[in-house]
């Protein structure tokens, strides 16, 4: 973009101070705020020449010859081509090979049986969430580190069970068993099933399944439903869905969660037996229903979960203010599950006071099963959410830390990864994994350096699937729950980040409260929904309201600035540089146009009066009058219009559609009506290629576009220079 070969004069500072001497005579009073003296200039100023830019030529590929092009690209085979895509598919074959024994194993070793140890009454605990029998989580946490040790990019996060999921898992489970007929829990099913806890893993291959046994058909099919759409996501390289779901969405929706989770476990820390609240509400129905049934508090229960509360709490602080002197975290949920697991056992609480307790947990795996696919119609739309959210929290975990130890992982093959933890663990009764904060800081802090870790943790779990589960016959469901509950503090002290979150962002403060009250009041599912929706909202608002300013020039230099933000701006009288700093389309552009005209000069009105003043001038000429004529009409259609050009900032214009391109036209259109120019300056290339698709000018109008706003002002003097005095025609400029 070019003008001809007419040459301007340089305006820049430097070529301004030189030849001071040569038009002191000219220079008058300096005004505090409107001197623009680095665009004072004369006849013998040297001239400068127009940035002459070439643009690259750009291609046209059709539709057809891209695919083409693709195709032969991805079917192209050759041994190292195929060897990459295999140590891509698994990742442990890179790595594993090169693997630093001495460097290493210590620290993956000592990692892996501290997050094995914390992972079994973690395990235990949130299959009751997940509506599952104890021995289906052991299953899931064991599964889960073995696959992803294989798929996985991240050196450093913790696969397994996550309370969420768990909970989001547990109520596609309920929601079900209540459709199969099923009563609530304690009562005996209507249809020759076995009610009996204990003879359940016999039982599974029998024609009769009972309700724990559908319960994990139902959690086996969501988990499967969930990892096919995270492997379908990795493979069509959907990954950029996770944009959508924002730290503080994220963080707004866990805490919400949270809340759920704890109402959740409440039941069994007062010893109730209620059946779960399911839909819209649960968390108020479910505070009803335990407040009715209060008086039926289990007393043995409700100490038990007092004593452990007082136990873990503090240890926790503890194990989190000391964890830099800690070489380990105190196993205290261990330690509580053995101590209570003896306390129940020794003392005969089930048979003495009726106190709830896990039942048998068998030894051994169960003969795989494939999911049941005649329920694939009635949870493939609760999987899209559990899978969405599965696989953010994993790829946010796995770039957070790979991002903190300087090294780079894939997202897509992050996707594959615990699309795969979910699928193949789906055949042998387990539920929905993630990647989960809590152990993986865990896993970080006592040493960790690879995934090697995550086989130590398999082996633990191993260990007590062959052994010591049944060891956990007596353990009080309480317990469990009281341990549930304590691993939501760090969500639940989301709440003491919220003054510098409101300092920071006060739209992120927002969506994070509305996704929190949406997801622990409505529903999780509706709370993600609504929190995604409003955050896309919140993004639109900001493009529809966005910060517009004029701007000044910063002395000795060819920038410029908002005059609202800064001082000791300098302008050019007649000139007014506006700045939109938010793409221009169909939303804003009434925004964009009523500010300009608000910041510089209404053209409409201006033209109004004028045509208004022409009117009366001519109806006072044709009449004979004695007296004087009407001093308002004479200063209307003969005082001057002061500004005489407007430039206006494409810097932060992202990119123009239809309406945007329209807006501009009828913005110049407007000011050159009343005899001023309008210039752009520094449009991106997305932003001028729309322009000329648009007709927005001539090939004889290419001056109109600059690089740069000092370009643009400098233009704009110059030519006013040349043309000696300003157009006449119109009411006076309107300030700022």
């Amino acid at each position: 973009m070019s003008s001809g070969s007419e040459e301007q004069r340089d305006l820049s500072p430097k070529a301004s101070d030189e030849r001071k001497d040569s038009f002191s005579s000219l220079e008058t009073e300096k005004e505090s705020s409107v001197d623009f003296r680095q665009l004072e200039t004369n006849d013998q100023c040297r001239p400068y020449c127009r940035i002459r830019m070439e643009r690259q030529e750009q291609t046209n590929t059709s539709i057809k010859q891209f695919i083409i092009r693709k195709l032969q690209k991805s079917c192209q085979c050759s041994p190292t081509k195929a060897k990459n895509m295999i140590y891509d598919f698994l990742p442990v074959l890179r790595w594993l090979p090169k693997y630093d024994l001495k460097k290493n194993i210590l620290g993956d070793v000592m990692s892996g049986l501290i997050v094995g140890i914390l992972l079994v009454p973690q395990s235990i605990a949130y299959s009751l969430l997940a509506g599952q029998e104890p021995i289906f989580g052991l299953y899931t946490a064991f599964f889960a580190s073995i696959i992803y040790f294989l798929f996985g990019t991240s050196r450093h996060i913790s696969v397994g069970i996550f309370g969420v999921l768990c909970l989001m898992i547990g109520e596609v489970v309920d929601r079900e068993l209540h459709k199969a007929g099923y009563l609530p829990a304690g009562i005996a099913p209507s249809f020759g099933v076995i009610s009996n806890e204990s003879t359940l893993i016999s039982n599974m291959s029998d024609m009769i399944c009972d309700k724990s046994c559908y319960a994990i058909k139902i959690g086996s099919t969501v988990t499967f439903l969930a990892g096919v759409y995270q492997v379908a996501m990795g493979f069509f390289q959907v990954g950029f869905i996770s944009v959508y779901l924002s730290d503080a969405l994220l963080s707004g929706f866990v805490t919400g969660a949270s809340f759920t989770i704890l109402t959740s476990q409440a039941k069994y820390l007062l010893g109730l037996n209620l059946p779960r609240s399911n839909g819209v509400g649960s968390l108020i129905t479910t505070w009803i229903h335990i407040f009715k049934n209060i008086h039926k508090t289990n007393l043995c229960d409700l100490i038990t979960s007092i004593l452990c509360l007082l136990v873990l709490l503090p240890t926790k602080e503890l194990n989190e203010r000391f964890k830099s002197e800690l070489k380990a975290p105190i196993p205290t949920e261990l330690i509580v599950v053995v101590a209570a697991t003896l306390a129940s056992h020794f003392g005969k609480l089930k048979e003495n006071y009726n106190s709830s307790i896990s039942g048998h947990i068998p030894t051994g795996f169960i003969p795989p099963k494939a999911p049941d696919w005649g329920l694939i119609p009635n949870v493939a739309v609760d999987a899209i959410a559990i899978s969405i959210i599965g696989f953010a929290i994993t790829v946010s975990l796995s770039e957070m830390f790979a991002k903190k130890h300087g090294y780079t992982v894939k997202a897509n093959q992050e996707m594959y990864a615990i699309g795969f933890c979910n699928i193949i663990p789906s055949f042998f009764h387990c539920f929905t994994t993630s990647a989960a904060l809590a152990k993986t800081l865990v896993k970080e802090s006592t040493g960790c350096q690879t995934q090697l870790s995550a086989v130590v943790t398999a082996l633990v779990l191993l260990l007590v699937l062959l052994v010591i589960a049944p060891l956990f016959f007596s353990l009080q469901k309480c317990v469990l729950g009281v341990i549930t509950i304590v691993n939501l503090r760090g969500a639940l002290c989301k709440f003491r980040d919220l003054p510098k979150m409101w300092r920071v962002s006060r739209m992120d403060t927002v969506i994070w409260f509305v996704t929190m009250l949406c997801s622990a009041l409505i529903s999780t599912e509706i709370g993600l929904l609504i929190g995604v929706c409003f955050s896309m909202f919140c993004v639109i608002l900001r493009t529809q309201k966005p910060k517009i300013s004029l701007l000044g020039l910063v002395e000795d230099s060819e920038i410029f600035e908002c005059m609202t933000d800064y001082k000791n701006l300098q302008t050019k009288p007649g000139i007014r540089v506006f700045r939109f700093i938010a793409p221009l389309y169909y939303i804003n552009k009434e925004s964009f146009k009523s500010a300009l005209y608000k910041k510089t000069l209404n053209p409409v009105l201006v033209k109004a009066a004028q045509k208004k003043a022409a009117k009366r001038k001519l109806k006072e000429e044709t009449m004979t009058l004695s007296g004087l004529q009407d001093e308002v009409s004479v200063q209307l259609s003969h005082d001057p219009i002061e500004l005489h050009t407007v430039v206006i900032d494409c810097s932060a214009i992202q990119f123009l559609d239809t309406a945007g391109i329209q807006t501009l036209k009828e913005v110049r259109r407007d000011y050159e009506a009343i005899g001023i120019q309008v210039l752009l300056a520094q449009c991106n290339p997305s932003v001028s290629d729309s322009l000329v698709r648009g007709d927005y000018y001539k090939e004889d109008e290419e001056n109109l576009l600059f690089y740069s706003v000092y370009k643009a002002v400098a233009f704009a003097a110059e030519s006013q220079t040349q043309k000696g005095l300003c157009v006449l025609n119109g009411i006076s400029s309107v300030a700022n």
